[in-house]
This record gives structure tokens, sequence and C-alpha cells, in this order.
């Protein structure tokens, strides 16, 4: 077994004919008697199904059995980031920040050129391994960024995410915008180099009231060794109007391509080459 969650486990098979690794994620029987976890299970399926890119996860194959629903996606052998969060393996990340973020921003540029937004952005649904290479898994609250007559018939539900990593607007339950990736991009930056989310809170809802009325603190603040450069970047993306955002993912990967992440680290190469 790969992974054990609350409603589903991840297994590494094998395809008998090929001898070919993949990973199976398959819901719980008491998760798959449920429409709504069938539901966000299928989401997941269809999406990754539709994507095809080197930073995230592909899956090849869905089952809708009514007694074992599952699906079969590429094998990625490694952890997750949160996993080095848990560890604090502060070599790693430093050694591999700066390729880490620019994938991280590479996967989800691609995800919002197909019209997706992630909506569930975080060190936990991003897996590494050791080289520093990564895939974006778990589509199972993204969603479709509405067009044309959609917009109109856009009805707000209850927020749907982690609170540690939501937008204000993803808070709201607004329409699907890639904007609210950049602001949980910017949460998971935060995290991975300070060990701590941009708010902590009391209850859920204290959270996310943070999230849409607080200023966050700089990063600086918990690791003083992140860069000034780096530190203005994600307080940025984590402005409180969209608008005040980074625009792109591009944008964002092409501002690390430029930028310090750690005042003790030489600058990078695409700027020595400038």
């Amino acid at each position: 077994m790969l992974q054990n969650g609350a409603d589903s486990q991840v297994f590494e098979v094998v395809e008998v004919r090929s001898n070919r690794h993949f990973a199976m994620k398959l819901l719980h029987p008491e998760a798959a008697a449920k429409s709504e976890k069938r539901e966000l299970l299928f989401n997941e399926a269809e999406i990754g199904n539709k994507l095809r890119h080197e930073n995230v996860i592909h899956i090849v194959k869905i089952c809708r059995d009514l007694a074992h629903p599952h699906f079969i996606m590429e094998y990625f052998p490694s952890g997750s980031l949160r996993d080095k969060v848990r560890k604090k393996d502060t070599e790693f990340i430093k050694e591999h920040a700066r390729k880490i973020f620019k994938q991280m921003a590479t996967g989800l540029a691609y995800m919002h050129g197909n019209k997706f937004v992630h909506r569930d952005v975080k060190p936990d649904n991003i897996l590494v391994n050791a080289s520093g290479q990564l895939r974006l898994i778990d589509f199972a609250i993204s969603k479709k960024i509405p067009t044309g007559f959609a917009k109109w018939f856009y009805r707000r539900k209850k927020a749907q995410g982690t609170p540690s990593f939501m937008s204000p607007e993803q808070a709201r339950d607004e329409m699907p915008d890639p904007r609210m990736d950049i602001y949980s991009l910017a949460a998971t930056f935060y995290e991975l180099l300070t060990y701590r989310p941009p708010f902590r809170g009391t209850s859920m809802q204290d959270l996310l009231n943070k999230q849409v009325s607080q200023k966050p603190d700089s990063p600086q603040s918990y690791n003083p060794d992140i860069s000034d450069e780096m530190s203005a970047l994600i307080l940025k993306m984590l402005a409180k109007k969209k608008e005040d955002r980074p625009q792109t993912c591009h944008d964002v990967m092409m501002t690390i391509r430029k930028i310090k992440i750690f005042k003790s680290q030489p600058i990078p190469i695409e700027d020595e080459q400038r």
C-alpha cells in the first residue's frame, strides 16, 4: 500500500501482460456507498485522464464498478512535500526549492491553459522524488473555468478546499479562477520555507476569516534566510484581491527563474548569463 486515507487507499499494481507498474486509487467500501464520495473520485479521474504533462499525474483508466470504484494512474515512486515539511528536511528543500517551485508553477500553468483550476494546492498534493522531480495530484475538487453562458449560471455553494491554503475568493466559493491556485501556491511556498502556513486559527471559521481579512506576516519573520525578492513574491501572491497577484502561473515561474530563494545561495545561473 502506498497511501491510506480517510476515504480511499492507493496501491502499487502491476499489469501482468506488460509488467508495467501503476498506482490504483480505490474507495473504501463505506465511501463507495456514498454518491458524493464517488462523484469526487470520478471528477479526479476524469480530469487527470485529460491532462498529460510531466508535472501532473496522469490517470489512465477509470472503473465505475458500484462495489469497487477506482482508477489507475501512472506510478511515481515518491513521497509528498508534506513528508518533507513534517520531517523539516531543510537540506532537501534548500537544494531543490527553485526546481520544485518552478515545476509547481509550470504544472499549474498547464492545468490553467487547459481551463482547469486545481483548488487544492498544498504540500500533501505534490509528490516529489529524491531528485526533486514532482507531480501534482488529487483533482477531486478541481473545476473547469466557466466561460460564456456558464458564468451566468454559477451558483455559490459551501466552500471546498483546505482552509490553511484557500484564497479569500475560494473561501467565499466564488467562480473558479486560476488566481485562486496562485494564492494556494504562495501558501505552499510559505510553508515549505518556514514550516508553518501563513495563517493559523482556533477553528476553521477563524482560519477562513484570516484568509479573507488578515495580512500575513513576512515569511522572513520565520526564516530570515529567505531572500527579499522571494519574500516579496510570496506576499504579492498572497494579496487579498486576485487582481493584485501575479496574473498567471507562468509569470510566477519566470520570476522564480530570476531571483534568489535564499540569501545564502548564489545568484541563479539565469541571471549570471544575462
